[in-house]
């Protein structure tokens, strides 16, 4: 069982975003930027372009949902996308703000937020998904 399963789960905790049937978002504890959040699909896959077409494209969507929800709660440019699937064997999208195009550099150094930084963003972001 992967870490993302663990957390789909609630084994293990994180800053949850949104889920339904078949994906799950949260907040990555590792951010690049304030906001920056894991889009995965609740059933284990390793490697995105392994999913179903119809499935990726469920996940794409779903994925459009959080990033419009996360543009409006975190102020930057654009919200960018990047899929690694190099550290954890668990398709996942990730959803960064930008404002800058180093901000999705993953080589550089990683935001040290507290619990309490986490769980604004996470409000703030999930009172977002509630206007759209």
């Amino acid at each position: 069982m992967t870490i993302f399963s663990r957390i789909i789960t609630g084994e293990i905790p994180c800053y949850k975003i949104a889920e339904n049937e078949h994906f799950f978002a949260f907040l990555d504890i590792n951010p690049l930027t304030k906001g920056h959040t894991l889009v995965v699909p609740k059933t284990e896959k390793d490697y995105i372009f392994d999913l179903e077409d119809d499935t990726l494209g469920e996940m794409i969507v779903f994925a459009k949902r959080i990033a419009v929800a996360l543009k409006d709660a975190i102020p930057c440019k654009r919200v960018g996308v990047a899929v690694i699937g190099l550290e954890i064997p668990h398709a996942h999208i990730h959803l960064i703000p930008l404002n800058k195009e180093s901000d999705i550099h993953f080589g550089g150094p990683k935001l040290a937020l507290q619990p309490h930084e986490f769980q604004k963003i996470a409000d703030d972001i999930t009172a977002k998904l509630g206007c759209g």
